[in-house]
């Protein structure tokens, strides 16, 4: 199994990769999609491209997105929700079901912490996949969101098991 975890942003939208084989996660790749200042259309367009070329790259067999926060700036979290409708349909392009988790949530699984800040967020990151050369926080935050989505999927499982075991 291949996760992709996306961190959506209109300027920066971070993903991460990671392959799970039984209990060990391993990490597979990381970066930033960048877009250029300027109109909209061409920006989300870039990110489309460049997330597409992600996928397409390696592979991944799910996927999983973080929930946009509302904050104080109406229009600031209206492009950041156009972004990340990109990060839920290219996904979906290709056939994959995407996971969404609330970013409390996802530090929360990853931290301990609902509340962390991004440099604990990094640092667990790198415990649970040493060796790895992130990208930046971006690329962090979306390898967080990955491993979540696999921690998920590994308690959905065992509960399956133990609800077919119990029948």
């Amino acid at each position: 199994m291949r996760v992709l975890g996306i961190d959506p942003g209109l300027v920066n939208l971070g993903w991460g990769v990671v392959s799970v084989d039984g209990s060990r996660i391993k990490h597979v790749a990381n970066g930033v999609c960048h877009s250029q200042k300027g109109d909209l259309a061409p920006r989300l367009l870039s990110l489309h491209s460049q997330l597409t070329a992600v996928i397409e790259e390696f592979q991944p067999t799910h996927a999983a997105v973080e929930k946009t926060f509302v904050n104080r700036d109406g229009a600031g979290t209206l492009k950041l929700g156009q972004a990340r409708a990109i990060a839920v349909l290219v996904p979906a392009q290709f056939g994959l079901e995407v996971g969404e988790y609330a970013p409390n949530s996802v530090k929360k699984n990853i931290v301990g912490v609902g509340h962390a800040d991004k440099v604990q967020v990094q640092h667990m990151v790198k415990l649970q996949l040493p060796g790895v050369t992130l990208a930046g926080p971006d690329a962090a935050d979306a390898l967080a969101i990955a491993l979540c989505h696999v921690f998920h999927l590994q308690s959905s499982q065992r509960i399956a098991r133990q609800v077919g075991v119990a029948s």
